[in-house]
C-alpha cells in the first residue's frame, strides 16, 4: 500500500536548492529519482506499529537558515553544557545550518575529513559517491529513505584515513531551536583499513513542541581491520515525527559499536541495523530510551550475519511512564555461510505506570548450522526486592526507585566517552521519569 506524498516542493525548487549549495550533478539527479519515488514508494512496516496515519510529510518549511556561530566562544550557553571548549574535533550544525567546524592541524594533516555534507559534496564528491546510499541504506528500501536523499537539507561527513587511529572523540552537534524548523540529515562515518574513531553526536531541541519532520540516515562503514564507536542523544522535542535509520557495514576483522541514548519526546519509529559482513567482524549494540506522555515508539534493532566467525551483540534497556508506548524488536539473523558466528540478544522494560506499555520481540533467524546463538527479554515493573532493600537502608521509595533506574539505564550511560553527553544522558533521564 502507498500513501500520498504532498510535499511542499517541486522538482525545479528542488534543482535549485541543489544548484545552490554546489552540489555535484550526480547527486543533483540522486535527488530527483529519489524524489521521484517516493511518490510511489510504500512506508516502512515496523512490527506491531502502526504508522500509516502519522505524518513524514507535512511540515513549515523545507529550510532554515541561521547565523554562523564565529567562535567556540559564540555557542549558545545550551550546546557549552555539552561540549568541551577544548574540543578539538567538532562540527556543529544549527537547524539546518552548518555553524561551526573546526578539526585539528594533526588531523587535518594525516587526511582526516570532518565537515558538514554540503561541503563534502563539492569538494570531496567521489569519496562521498562511493558510500552515499550505495553500500548502507538505499534511496528505493521505502518512502521515508527515497524522502531523506530528496529532500536532504543537512547532515555531515567523517572519513578517517587506512592506519589513522584518532585518540580523542569526534562530536557533532546537530541544535534544533526552530519550532518550524525540519531535518532531514544525512550522516556518512567512514574508518578506512586499520584505523579507529570514536564519533559521538548529539540531537536536541530547546523549543518545548515542534511543528516539523526529523528524517535522519546515518550510514557507518567500518572497513578491513577498522574500529568505529558511535555514540549518539537523541532528544527531540514533542511534536517532531521522526524516523531514525542508522545503519551499519563492518568488513573483515572490523568492529562497529553503538551506544544509543533515545530520549525523544516526539513519536518515533527507529531502524538501527548493522551488517558484519567480514569473517571476524562484530556488531556490538546497545540503546537505551524512556518514553513519557502519550508517546508512540517503534525500535528495531538487527545484526546480520554474513561472514564467518562474526559475532553480534544487542542490549536494549526501556523506561516507559504515563500513557507511553514502545516496541523493541531484536532481530539476529545468522545467513548461510557464516559459519561458527555468535549471535545473542537481550531486551528489558520497564513500566513505571498502569497505563504505560512496552513490548519485547526477541527474534533469531538462523540459516546455518555450525552457531550459536541466544536471546532474553522481560517486561515488568520495578522489582519491589529491589526497591525493598533500598528502603530499608533509609531512602525514601520515590529516591529507590529512581535509583533502580538508573541502575538499569547504566550500561549505555556509562559508557558514552564525553563528559558532557554522558551528563546530558544522565539529567534528561532524570528529568523524563521523574
Amino acid at each position: 500500500m502507498t500513501v500520498e506524498t504532498n510535499l511542499k516542493m517541486t522538482e525545479q525548487e528542488l534543482r535549485s536548492f541543489s544548484e545552490m549549495n554546489g552540489e555535484p550533478s550526480w547527486f543533483t539527479e540522486l535527488r530527483l529519482r529519489s524524489f521521484s519515488e517516493a511518490e510511489t514508494l510504500p512506508l516502512p512496516k515496523p512490527d506491531k506499529t502502526k504508522i500509516l496515519n502519522w505524518n513524514f510529510t507535512d511540515y513549515p518549511v523545507h529550510t532554515v537558515k541561521n547565523v554562523a556561530f564565529n567562535s567556540i566562544g559564540d555557542l549558545t550557553e545550551d550546546i557549552k553544557t555539552i561540549v568541551d571548549l577544548d574540543q578539538k574535533n567538532l562540527y556543529i550544525q544549527h537547524n539546518n545550518t552548518p555553524a561551526f567546524s573546526r578539526i585539528s592541524e594533526e588531523l587535518a594533516a594525516k587526511g582526516v575529513i570532518l565537515t558538514d555534507i554540503f561541503t563534502a559534496l563539492r569538494e570531496h564528491g567521489d569519496l562521498v559517491k562511493k558510500y552515499f546510499m550505495t553500500k548502507g541504506v538505499k534511496t528505493d528500501e521505502h518512502k521515508l529513505t527515497a524522502l531523506n536523499a530528496a529532500l536532504m537539507n543537512g547532515g555531515a561527513f567523517l572519513y578517517v584515513p587506512k592506519n589513522v587511529e584518532i585518540e580523542e572523540p569526534v562530536q557533532v552537534v546537530f541544535y534544533h531551536d526552530d519550532a518550524d524548523a525540519s531535518l532531514f540529515n544525512h550522516v556518512i562515518v567512514v574508518a578506512d583499513t586499520s584505523s579507529k574513531v570514536t564519533y559521538v553526536e548529539n540531537y536536541f531541541s530547546t523549543v518545548p513542541k515542534s511543528n516539523g519532520l526529523a528524517n535522519i540516515v546515518s550510514e557507518v562503514f567500518a572497513e578491513d581491520n577498522a574500529q568505529i564507536t558511535y555514540g549518539a542523544v537523541d532528544v527531540l522535542a514533542e511534536g517532531f515525527t521522526t524516523y531514525v535509520n542508522r545503519r551499519g557495514v563492518a568488513a573483515r576483522d572490523a568492529k562497529i559499536e553503538w551506544a544509543l541514548g533515545m530520549m525523544n519526546d516526539s513519536d518515533t519509529i527507529s531502524e538501527n541495523v548493522t551488517h558484519l559482513v567480514g569473517d571476524n567482524s562484530i556488531g556490538d549494540t546497545k540503546t537505551v530510551v524512556v518514553g513519557r506522555g502519550s508517546q508512540k515508539q517503534n525500535f528495531t534493532t538487527k545484526v546480520v550475519h554474513w561472514g564467518k566467525d562474526s559475532d553480534g551483540q544487542i542490549l536494549k534497556h526501556g523506561v516507559m511512564k504515563d500513557s507511553a508506548s514502545s516496541i523493541f524488536n531484536g532481530i539476529g539473523k545468522i545467513e548461510h555461510g557464516a559459519v561458527r558466528s555468535n549471535a545473542e540478544q537481550e531486551s528489558r522494560v520497564l513500566m513505571l505506570s498502569p497505563n504505560a506499555r512496552g513490548d519485547a520481540n526477541p527474534i533469531l533467524l538462523i540459516d546455518e548450522d555450525d552457531v550459536t546463538a541466544g536471546h532474553a527479554a522481560s517486561v515488568g515493573r520495578v522489582d519491589p526486592l529491589q526497591l525493598y532493600y533500598l528502603m530499608s537502608r533509609g531512602i525514601t521509595k520515590q529516591e529507590a526507585e529512581r535509583l533502580v533506574i538508573h541502575g538499569f539505564l547504566a550500561p549505555v550511560v556509562n559508557v558514552l566517552p564525553i563528559e558532557g553527553v554522558k551528563k546530558q544522558l544522565t539529567e534528561v533521564i532524570e528529568r523524563k521519569v521523574r
